[in-house]
Parts: C-alpha cells; structure tokens; sequence
C-alpha cells in the first residue's frame, strides 16, 4: 500500500499525472491548438484601446424558441396511424384511437374504472417515448405521432397473448363467455399460433362460489382486476381482492365474507373472459343463438336502460345498457331477476267467470267473446265503475285505458295499485318498485282524473260502496291475498293482466295483457325522464297491449278508437299531456335492426365489437 492510499482527500487539485501538459515553458513547445479552453491566459495581453475607440459589447444570445402554439387551442392535436385527431386535454390514447378507426386492443381498461394499466395489451409507439407506452394509461400531448399497427407493436400483442393463454384452460367448447369473449377474438386477431408450453398448466379452483349471484372460474382469469376496481369504485363494496404471487394470484373474496352486493352481476358484465359467471344464466343458451331489444328495467322507479336477451318467444337475460343520464353502464341484481315474471305465470287467454276453488280448471274463451262479455258487464254499472291502474303500465296502455275510463265508463277518480314498496339502496336502486308512477301521474294529471290511494278502494270495497271494478293490471301494494278476499264481494271485476295471482283468479272475466318486452312503448323514470323501449317478439298466446284491449272494449261500447298501435296512440291521446309536448316518439327510439323489417340483433353484435359487452357506443348507428 503505498502513502497515497492512506491520505484523506483534502479538495484541494491533485498534482497532474505524468505526461499531462502543464503551464510550464516546456509544455508549450509546439503549435497552440485551434480552440484553447474558455478563460486560458494569453502570453501577450491584448493592447489596451482608449474609452471613445472601445468596440460594443456583443448582444446576448437569443433564447431557445419554446414549443408552437397548439394547432386547436384547449384541445389536442394529434397524429395517429397517418390520421389527425383533435381531443380534450386528458384523453388516453385507446379513446383518441376510436375516433379515427384505429382498434387499440385491451383487456384491463375501463372507461368509468380507475386505471390499472396491467395487462399490458394495449402498447403502441409514441413519438415522444423510446419504448413502447400504455395506450389506456398515457394521455396524448400536442403534436404527438401515434403508431398501433407497427411490427413492434404487433409482436407485443402476440407476445402478451401467448402469456395470458399460458395457463388458460382452453374450455371455450363448455364455456358461457365463447362468442363475447374478448381471449377469443384478441387470439384470433393478434396470435393465432399454437401453444409452446411444455408440462402442465398451473391448476386453479374451477367452480368457486362467490355468492348467491356468481360463480368464479379461477383458471380462466387474467388478474384483469376489473371485478376488483368495480367493486371499489362503483357500489363502493370491497368484497373482492387478489390474492397470491404469479401464476398462482387469484380473484377472491376476503376471508369470512362473500360477493352479496346488490350489484355483483356488474362484474359479470365487465369481466372480458369466462371467469365470472352468472350462475342463474350458466349453462342457458349460447350468445350467438340469442337476440337483443333495447328496452328498460321494470324492477323500480330509475328505469335503467337495458338489452332484453332473448330467443324464441322467452327472454333470458336482462344487460345494462349506456345511458349517461340514468345508469350509465351498471344495472342492480334486483333489476336483472325480474325478467323471470315474463316467461312463467302468464295469462295467456281469456277467461269468463271466477274460479270455483283451488286447484279447478277455468274454462278459456276466445279474446273476442270475453271482450263482448266485459262490455255487457260494464255497460250496466256505467258511471259506478271504479277504476285500478298500475304504475307498471307503459304511457300508451295508461292513455288509452283511462281515456276509454273517463270518457267511456264515467270515472272522475283514479285509484293507485302497483307493488309494494320496497328498501332503497345508496346507488340505483329506489324504493318504488314500479316502472311508470311518474308517468301515471302526469297522465292522471292530464286527463283531469283524481288520484286515490289503493287503501282507499279497499275500504270502499268493503264497504259496499264500489261494486265493479276495471282494472288495469292486477299488481297491488298490499296483501295479495287480502285483497283477493276483497276482491271476491264485488259483482263485477274485469281485470286486464300480465300474471296470474289470485286476485285474477277473483276476476269476472280476465283478459290477457302482453309484457312491456312485447310491444314499443315509453316509460317516465324517477327523475322525469321519458325512455322509449323496443318490442323484443310478438306477444304470448292471446295477449295484446293494454292500449289493444282499451280499444277493442271502446268499440263494443259503441264508442270510437282507430288507434292500431302503440305509436298512434301516443301521437293521438298524448296531447293532453303537457310534459309529453316535447318528447318525439319516434326519434327518441333506440335503433333496433341494422334494416327495415324483421331483423333483431345478435346479443354479440348489436353494433359493438364482439367482446365489448361492458361499455361503448357502436360504430355503425351510434346507440
């Protein structure tokens, strides 16, 4: 070791090491170089010049010229794939890239979530980046070049494909996602090779029960966390976590708790593979044998906007559906199970006469002979009709069956049915469990009718007061059975209903209604919205709309009603009211088929990209 190593800097300079030039005379023999260093001493100082002769000082260098102005000030402008786009300070590149056509292809990326930005599916070449870049994660800057199409950017979603399919169980034959699967259309768009794992895959829980809603498949998640962020972000439920290291990490709930949130189905919704299932459509029916309707939720007074799924003349499933001023793009458990009540428990014919104990079959009639019946019972008791009227009816069944009320049978009061009342929740879903009690109202309202509550009628009935009774549905906010009992003392019932109960069972002739899924019509939410819902299939066995039976029943009493749709209904008996003035009926209508004619759409292809169930607004005709 030698003393050098032993001494402590002290910052002062170091002696030069051997050979380095020096400022002695002898470093100096030579030629002097082109530039000498800033500040080096000249061996001859410069002659001094007098004060009036001195030269002036150079002027400052300019600054460096700072970025242009933006092409489109408050907005951005960019390039991607060739095409120019101007946006909003803030957007991601996978939205700047629909708007020119561009598909940047994801996975985890939600547009109403948080960004997790880990699947890693969606990088594309910037400009302004030596690597690759999240395209849901990085917000455009002014005069940015995007590229989605390059080799690079093409091997990197091959890349990520073959990690996410490492340990995929390739079930797609038994599973319920196949034709809306996000894996299956990105496999056959951006990989399409075969597998080059060599052993087993890493076996995972196949059937994990989450809650009484979903089921969990965890050997086909992607630890996509979209379940996850939902139930943080949405409902504000953090029922769901992942769990584990690698290729062993797992979608699950925490310890001691399950997924019981009223909107656990959402994440069924989100999720962009087969791993969460609904467990009431596991196993039903495939996708692509499936139809959509535009349509809207009857299981409370919000009025979410859906798609009704259905094949045949049976709905399967109801799905949310984007409306930016109701629901945006989530819907409750509730809502989504009331679609049962329009495939059992249907009055699908006519009928005369009550029923004669239980169990005791009914004899059925022809729609017209009832109709004929009805008219013979309420043409005697005109004037003495008290009228019930169902908040679950559309705007064009209530228009056309009170106006046939008021002006046909006499009735200046109006009283109230519809279902029980129920308990809210902090999101969706409201207590009023009816679909069209604003809409009702401002019909009621319109007409000039008085509205009564339903306890009244009861009491009335009991009473002796009212006799006969024109019912428009049979839903009630008391006790079925109850009012059933009640129901029986009256002389005259003709009831006009969806579902048998047992007050149908009491009625004196019952004519069968159709489902709101079997007819257009509107709705009036909570909020006053008016919403227009598209017919799904023809109506079951004898059934009719509402508004139908109101005009066959004005004409067996003499009276006039040319009305032969719903459509011409609302154009005609909607002038009365005031808050329909400036709904356009025809306008306001979701599309429903790509062209004139009886051509439903495809669940997996109502204008979205197959895969795309969760969020976004078709290409083609913009829903």
């Amino acid at each position: 070791m030698s003393d050098n190593d032993t001494k402590k800097p002290t910052g002062d300079a170091q002696p030069p090491p051997k050979g380095a030039p020096t400022d002695t005379p002898a470093a100096k023999i030579g030629s002097q170089p082109s530039n000498p260093p800033a500040g080096a001493k000249l061996e001859t100082p410069p002659a001094a010049h007098s004060a009036p002769t001195a030269a002036p000082p150079p002027p400052p260098a300019p600054k460096p010229a700072g970025p242009p102005p933006p092409k489109n000030p408050g907005f951005i402008t960019c390039t991607i794939d060739g095409k120019e786009v101007v946006v909003k300070p803030g957007t991601n590149m996978v939205e700047a890239a629909k708007m020119v056509g561009s598909d940047i292809p994801y996975f985890c990326y939600h547009p109403r979530l948080s960004i997790a930005a880990n699947c890693r599916m969606c990088m594309v070449e910037a400009s302004n980046a030596p690597k690759l870049v999240p395209g849901c994660q990085t917000p455009l800057v002014e005069g940015q070049v995007i590229k989605t199409n390059t080799p690079k950017v093409k091997e990197q979603q091959r890349a990520v494909m073959e990690f996410l399919l490492l340990n995929h169980p390739v079930d797609c034959s038994i599973c319920d996602q196949a034709g809306e699967c996000k894996l299956q259309d990105y496999y056959m768009r951006y990989d399409y090779r075969p597998s080059r794992l060599e052993g087993g895959k890493v076996m995972k829980n196949k059937r994990k029960v989450l809650g009484p809603r979903v089921v969990l498949d965890q050997e086909r998640c992607i630890i996509c966390s979209r379940c996850v962020r939902f139930m943080n972000e949405i409902p504000k439920e953090p029922q769901l976590g992942i769990f584990g290291r690698g290729s062993h990490e797992v979608i699950d709930t925490f310890p001691g708790s399950e997924l019981n949130s009223n909107y656990s189905l959402n994440t069924v919704d989100i999720c962009p593979v087969g791993a969460l299932l609904s467990r009431d459509f596991r196993f039903r029916a495939r996708s692509w044998f499936l139809s959509a309707a535009p349509s809207v939720c009857t299981g409370c007074s919000r009025g979410c906007s859906i798609y009704a799924d259905f094949m045949a003349q049976d709905t399967y499933r109801y799905r949310p559906r984007e409306n930016e001023a109701i629901n945006k793009s989530w819907m409750c458990d509730h809502g989504r199970e009331t679609y049962k009540g329009l495939n059992t428990g249907r009055v699908l014919s006519a009928v005369v006469g009550r029923q004669q104990g239980t169990g005791t079959a009914r004899p059925e009639v022809a729609r017209k002979e009832a109709l004929q019946a009805a008219a013979k019972a309420l043409s005697g008791v005109q004037g003495q009709v008290a009228v019930l009227a169902s908040p679950v009816a559309s705007n064009e069944d209530l228009l056309a069956t009170l106006t046939f009320a008021k002006a046909t049978l006499g009735a200046k009061e109006l009283y109230v049915g519809g279902r029980p009342q129920g308990e809210a929740d902090h999101f969706l879903l409201t207590a009023d469990r009816n679909p069209n009690r604003k809409g009702l109202e401002l019909i009621a309202q319109g007409l000039g009718l008085t509205l009564k509550p339903f306890e009244d009628l009861v009491k009335a009935i009991d009473g002796g007061k009212v006799k006969a009774l024109y019912a428009v549905g049979t839903e009630v906010p008391g006790n079925v059975e109850t009012f059933a009992q009640a129901a029986a003392k009256l002389d005259v019932f003709v009831a006009q209903a969806t579902n048998e109960s047992p007050i149908t069972a009491q009625a004196t002739v019952l004519l069968p209604a159709s489902a709101h899924v079997e007819f257009d019509g509107s709705f009036v939410q909570v909020d006053g919205i008016v919403q227009r819902f598209r017919k799904a299939y023809p109506s079951k066995g004898d059934a009719v709309g509402h508004w139908a039976l109101a005009a066959e029943l004005t004409r067996e009493l003499g009276g006039t009603a040319a009305w032969t749709s719903s459509r011409e209904v609302f154009r005609e008996l909607g002038k009365a009211v005031s808050a329909f003035a400036e709904f356009d009926w025809d306008k306001a209508a979701p599309p429903d088929r790509e062209k004139p004619g009886i051509n439903p759409l495809p669940t997996a292809a109502d204008g979205r990209p197959p895969g795309y169930r969760e969020f976004g607004a078709p290409r083609v005709r913009g829903i």
